[in-house]
């Protein structure tokens, strides 16, 4: 069993957008034309890069609890752990529950000397979700991807652009987005998408 994130050393954390929580929370609008914003904070990111064919795949997917994703925007969920496609050969894997150093080791274990990689990346990007009836329209404003239903389903994520920012962008249900973007670039999404978000608070007050 991999052990679980000690709670006492992530209360010291400060995450990427912790200043706009309360900003997050006034631009939230409810209603027909709802649409709100928050931060998940900490979420453990690993990057995996593995070899096309390699054995490792076996020993990773049991570890993991599921099959390495085949194919662009797909995503395997497995044991308390979730695995998004970057390319044939490299993946995020992401857990809400699992210390991102005892993740990385417990897949340093599955994997060659020198056929692989595995590196804690939980500092390298925050996660910022956004929700409700309205987040797609919100999206469309800067995100370059058909984000039709027909064309990005539930369970789907890929690498985007969302107002000029490199994004993961995953869609994990019908109106509930989680962006990824990098740590750094954290303060201008969140605000680009309070911006975004205003033109919803003003319909819904109609």
């Amino acid at each position: 069993m991999i052990e679980p994130i000690d709670k006492k050393t992530s209360d010291l954390r400060v995450s990427p957008a912790q200043h706009l929580h309360g900003d997050f929370l006034v631009a939230g609008v409810t209603g027909a034309f709802g649409v709100r914003v928050r931060e998940e904070q900490f979420l453990t990111m690993v990057g995996l890069r593995v070899p096309v064919g390699s054995a490792d795949r076996d020993r990773l997917a049991q570890i993991l609890g599921a099959e390495l994703p085949a194919r662009c925007g797909e995503v395997a969920t497995g044991h308390d752990v979730v695995v998004l496609w970057l390319s044939p050969d490299e993946y995020l894997v992401i857990s809400q529950s699992v210390a991102g150093s005892t993740l990385a080791s417990y897949l340093r274990a599955g994997v060659s000397e020198g056929a692989a990689a595995v590196v804690d990346l939980s500092a390298n990007r925050t996660t910022l979700r956004l929700e409700g009836p309205s987040a797609q329209a919100v999206l469309e404003k800067g995100c370059p991807l058909d984000l039709h239903p027909r064309a990005f389903a539930t369970g789907t994520a890929v690498a985007t652009n969302i107002g000029r920012v490199p994004v993961l962008l995953w869609k994990v249900g019908t109106d509930s987005y989680r962006i990824l973007p990098r740590a750094s670039f954290a303060d201008y999404l969140g605000r680009w998408l309070i911006d975004a978000m205003a033109e919803f608070k003003v319909l819904g007050s109609g």
